[in-house]
């Protein structure tokens, strides 16, 4: 394998960042049109940070576009409607976001009828089979299924770095089995049911006994005889649920077939654009230390 197919692709989980600045940062802080910008700060604060940090060849940005068009909703009308939709000026700031990608030279992406875990999901496996190894940058656990050998799950907000052999200890299965395992325990962020009454020590004991979601249901009349508690009636419960554990695994499996035009040379880092970030920075009034964060990216990119 060559030095280049060798490298890793850091991969960003871009809204988690923005929505974190948003809710973190005081919104009293504006712009020269009197604009709130604080998720901007927040995120080009992580960004250039990220940048400096981990120095990365390859990176892609990936960003939601909306939380109700999604091919999920289509299967799942229900998907992510306990969410409130984002205000006007949060999503202003996520254009601002991705705008400010692009003078980092950096490539980002979304999607109306994806989200940006498929982005992360199809990019990656998409890069997995050139030699490619992966280092996702988030906090999502949905994510974790996307983790082979030589990746990395990489929860920057809690300075904690996961490989392919530490997921199961802090998720509780291999990452293989994550979308089986949220497909049992549903997923309130989401708005995903599940099996109701089964919480994530019962599905973590049935996902180390079996293998699948497809394996649970062949073997129902060995589950009574399980450590759990309320074995006996386990197996009534999944078989009357079996529908809606089959559609919460639809919904929680990440999608890694998206057209999406992407290679290793696309989404190489390039020099930013210090003068458009200037301009930029001037607009939305931030202050000298992200213009020279700014100039010491562009000496190592």
């Amino acid at each position: 394998m060559s030095r280049a197919a060798a490298q890793s692709v850091h991969l960003v989980d871009a809204s988690f960042f923005v929505f974190r600045a948003y809710y973190s940062v005081g919104i009293e802080m504006t712009d020269v049109n009197d604009e709130p910008v604080n998720a901007l700060y927040g995120f080009s604060r992580f960004l250039g940070d990220l940048l400096e940090q981990a120095r990365p060849v390859h990176i892609a940005i990936a960003f939601d576009e909306s939380l109700s068009s999604s091919f999920r909703n289509e299967i799942f009308p229900a998907y992510k409607a306990n969410r409130e939709p984002a205000p006007p000026e949060l999503k202003r700031q996520f254009a601002w976001c991705r705008e400010l990608c692009r003078h980092l030279g950096l490539a980002e992406y979304s999607s109306p009828t994806h989200e940006a875990d498929d982005i992360i999901g199809t990019i990656a496996t998409r890069l997995r089979s050139h030699g490619h190894r992966t280092v996702l940058v988030t906090r999502d656990k949905d994510l974790a299924q996307l983790i082979r050998k030589g990746d990395a799950y990489w929860d920057w907000a809690a300075e904690r770095r996961l490989e392919y052999a530490d997921i199961e200890g802090h998720f509780g299965v291999r990452p293989e089995r994550m979308a089986d395992f949220l497909a049992l325990t549903g997923d309130a962020v989401d708005n995903i049911p599940g099996v109701p009454g089964v919480g994530p020590k019962t599905a973590m004991i049935l996902l180390r006994e079996f293998s699948s979601l497809e394996e649970i249901y062949a073997g129902l009349e060995r589950i009574a005889s399980l450590p759990v508690r309320g074995a006996g009636k386990l197996a009534d419960r999944l078989r009357a649920h079996r529908e809606a554990a089959y559609l919460a695994r639809r919904l929680t499996t990440i999608a890694c077939d998206m057209p999406i035009d992407v290679s290793s040379e696309q989404l190489r880092r390039r020099k930013p654009d210090l003068e458009a970030l200037g301009a930029f920075y001037d607009h939305a009034r931030f202050g000298a230390m992200l213009r020279r964060q700014a100039q010491r990216i562009a000496a190592h990119a």
